[in-house]
Formats: C-alpha cells, structure tokens, sequence
C-alpha cells in the first residue's frame, strides 16, 4: 500500500464526523440541535486552526473569516446541489414490498 493510500483523505474524515452527527441526531431526536453544535464545533476549531496558522491574529481577522465563510459557502453549495440532484427517499415513499434501505441522510430542512 502506497503511502497516498494510507492517508485519510478529508471526505473520510468529514464521513466520521456525519456518522458521529447521525448517532446523536437519532439520540436527541433533534436535527437542528446537533446542526447548530456542529456549526459552532467547526467555527471554534476553525478560529483555533487559523491562531494557529497566522503570526498575527488580531491583524489577519477578517482575511480569515473571508477565507473560511468562502470556504464553507463552496461547500455548503456543492453538498446543496448534490441533494438537490439526488434527494434522500423517504420513509413515505419507499416501495411497500421491500425492507426500507438504510438512509442517515437529513430529510427535512426547518431553518
């Protein structure tokens, strides 16, 4: 196995994240509450990456919140699209005659 083989790639990360987000959706029964606790995960350990990676924080601010909102709206669209090309079936329109297919996928948006 080659050593780019052995790296975790950023997608099968993000999947263990979304599996971890599934588990606590199913136990709070509360999508929108696991949504915002990950929203504000990401923005506080976003807000440590880029201490981290500037020299002045205070100075680079708002160059980092430009880059990091761009990011997450690319993102954010790019995952929008692919929901809006391929929606999660749901239980209501599953075949009767076959065992429902397994769908972690959120199936409603109530913003």
């Amino acid at each position: 196995m080659s050593e780019a083989e052995k790296e975790t790639t950023i997608f099968q990360l993000a999947d263990q994240f979304i599996a971890l987000a599934n588990e606590l959706s199913a136990k709070e029964q509360d999508v929108s509450k696991v949504g915002t606790a990950m929203r504000f995960a990401a923005s506080r350990f976003n807000a440590f990456e880029a201490s981290l990676k500037s020299a002045d924080l205070s100075a680079e601010r708002d160059n980092a919140i430009e880059w990091f909102t761009n990011e997450y709206k690319e993102m954010l669209t790019d995952n929008l699209n692919d929901h809006i090309s391929n929606p999660p079936i749901s239980k209501e329109q599953e075949p009767k005659d076959q065992a429902p297919a397994k769908d972690d996928a959120v199936q409603v948006f109530n913003g």
